[in-house]
């Protein structure tokens, strides 16, 4: 039986924040196959993105020929294989001549192996991380899971950066208030569990302005942190509990399980970026749907806008 259909009034907000903004010059590594060259043709319709497609030209060529995808207004910069397209897009990024940079049809780790290069890629201070912006039906708002899918077993100091990355994405995405969640299996701190540990750190950390623009909690189950009744239900007296912005989960293991689950038994589309690099980077699957995929981009789109933003504030 197929999954039910549902709006994605969430994901249409974020495209819809769009709209006055330029497309993003958008450097997309290897698009070479139909998902991915067809992802790229619909965010640059959408008006999401202005791509630079880097890849194998010919095959580009023929991939779109075959599909009937019009690619004839996007530049193609010539690439002979996946890892020279990857090198040859973040290197786009170096030159200014792309705001944000999008996986094609090569492996994520091979993309983001070019982005962490020490000389040659795209690394800031900050530590790099993923987000997952879900949109479940039946929640009142988008709901923001890192990381799942780049840090294995994050430290606490980088549980920091994975924190502030992800209250910047959110204030990035339109929240005035952003309430965070560090999760783990239960709502006390509890010496045998190091989440719980790491998850009172954290909170303290932000009440000292090492963490800055959310209100954190934790540690906190996941039921408490999304859910009213549950957060009343065991007391917890909390700006946080019941209604999280964002969760933070202990490891890439918890997260993945954490983002499958809501995907594939409560039908949520999981629009994927990654942050902390110089630009944001956009991360889809060929299992995504069409509005997953513009999520993503929109996603993208908006963070880039940001950065601009702040950028000029600081040289004013």
């Amino acid at each position: 039986m197929g999954a039910p259909e549902h709006k994605h009034e969430k994901y249409e907000q974020l495209i819809a924040r769009c709209k006055p903004l330029p497309p993003t010059r958008t450097a997309v590594a290897h698009p070479c196959d139909e998902s991915s060259l067809r992802a790229v043709a619909e965010a640059a319709d959408a008006g999401l993105i202005a791509p630079i497609l880097v890849g194998p030209r010919a095959r580009i060529e023929a991939l779109a020929r075959a599909h009937g995808i019009d690619i004839s207004k996007h530049e193609i910069v010539d690439a002979p294989h996946s890892e020279a397209s990857a090198a040859a897009a973040v290197a786009l990024v170096r030159e200014g001549r792309a705001e944000a940079l999008m996986k094609g049809s090569l492996h994520t780790d091979e993309l983001m192996a070019a982005v962490v290069k020490r000389d040659t890629g795209l690394r800031t201070a900050r530590r790099i991380s993923h987000c997952f912006i879900m949109d479940v039906p039946g929640h009142p708002h988008p709901l923001v899971i890192t990381d799942a899918a780049v840090n294995i077993a994050p430290t606490l100091k980088e549980k920091v950066d994975i924190v502030q990355n992800a209250i910047d994405l959110a204030h990035a995405l339109g929240a005035a208030e952003v309430r965070v969640a560090i999760l783990s299996a239960m709502e006390t701190v509890n010496p045998d569990v190091p989440s719980t540990l790491e998850a009172a750190a954290l909170c303290k950390m932000a009440d000292r302005g090492q963490i800055t623009g959310g209100i954190l909690d934790g540690p906190l189950a996941l039921d408490n942190a999304i859910d009213l009744g549950a957060a009343r239900t065991k007391k917890i007296d909390s700006p946080v509990a019941g209604k999280a912005d964002i969760l933070v989960v202990p490891d890439l293991e918890a997260g993945n399980m954490l983002a499958k689950s809501l995907s594939f038994m409560a039908h949520a589309d999981a629009a994927g970026i990654v942050l902390g690099a110089r630009v944001p980077v956009i991360l889809t699957s060929r299992a995504d749907s069409v509005m997953t995929r513009l999520a993503s981009c929109a996603v993208a789109a908006l963070v880039a806008n940001a950065r601009s933003r702040n950028a000029l504030k600081a040289v004013a």
